[in-house]
């Protein structure tokens, strides 16, 4: 198989793929043809796509290292007026719903104190 662009070898994929959802009956002598050509097809996409990958994980590298020396210093100190996302909350409460336990929200329905 010559040399493919990513387009070319997609439109493969796409053709093999609707071909054989398109058969009422599997055509077997062709089967080993659109196999081979697929599997070529899909080498093809995947070396552009991994090429891709690694010229954007190398940009992006790049960009993370010049941004980070530009980037203003942060404060570690928790600001003490916002909740603690590392408190623990007693069993039963969700921390961000506000409801009661199962248990004291039927107490508070039943009005019953105990």
């Amino acid at each position: 198989m010559t040399q493919r662009t990513f387009r070319d070898a997609y439109g493969v994929l796409q053709q093999h793929a609707e071909t054989l959802r398109d058969q009422t009956e599997p055509n077997i002598d062709d089967l080993l043809t659109i196999v081979a050509e697929s599997v070529e097809a899909y080498r093809i996409c995947k070396e552009r796509i991994d090429a891709v990958e690694a010229a954007l994980k190398a940009a992006l590298d790049g960009v993370g290292s010049t941004a980070g020396a530009n980037a203003p210093a942060r404060d570690p100190s928790p600001d003490p007026n916002l909740p603690s996302t590392t408190a623990q909350t007693p069993a039963g409460f969700r921390r961000d719903s506000g409801a009661l336990p199962p248990r004291a929200q039927a107490q508070e329905d039943d009005d019953i104190p105990f």
